[in-house]
């Protein structure tokens, strides 16, 4: 992180109304606490940052017709008599999913498998509807 650009934490703690309104009104905000570093910004460009993060599914047609779709960034499988219903219960589970690792967030992020979800547990927090999420699900063909 370049010092430069780093607020010192008792600078933003003298002044918090002004840093978030620079935070949220002008750009992030960059601030400094001994050796720690952390940013303050507006919810909505954390939103921005994620965009480029969506969900993949390989979808497979099982014996019986219905459809099963297995989400490839968190290890979550549905299964729905239709490729859609399957979709949706797959947003439900992601966003379930999302709120259940963040009230864990110390426990699951330190963990080496599942520090990769952050960026997905994030971007369905901030969602936080299914519908949308469902819509972010890429159905490809899975793997025989």
């Amino acid at each position: 992180m370049n010092d430069m650009f780093a607020l010192n934490s008792t600078d933003v703690r003298n002044e918090w109304s002004f840093v978030m309104d620079k935070a949220i009104r002008e750009k992030p905000q960059f601030i400094k606490r001994t050796r720690d570093y952390m940013v303050l910004t507006d919810i909505h460009f954390l939103e921005e940052l994620l965009t480029a993060y969506t969900f993949t599914a390989d979808c497979y047609i099982e014996d019986d017709g219905s459809f099963t779709l297995a989400l490839n960034e968190i290890d979550l499988v549905e299964n729905a008599q239709t490729k859609e219903e399957a979709r949706e219960k797959l947003a439900v589970s992601i966003l379930e999913y999302s709120e259940d690792f963040y009230k864990e967030f110390n426990y699951w992020s330190s963990s080496y498998n599942r520090r990769t979800h952050i960026p997905y547990v994030f971007k369905a927090l901030i969602l936080n509807d299914v519908e949308k999420i469902g819509e972010l699900v890429i159905c490809q063909d899975g793997r025989t």
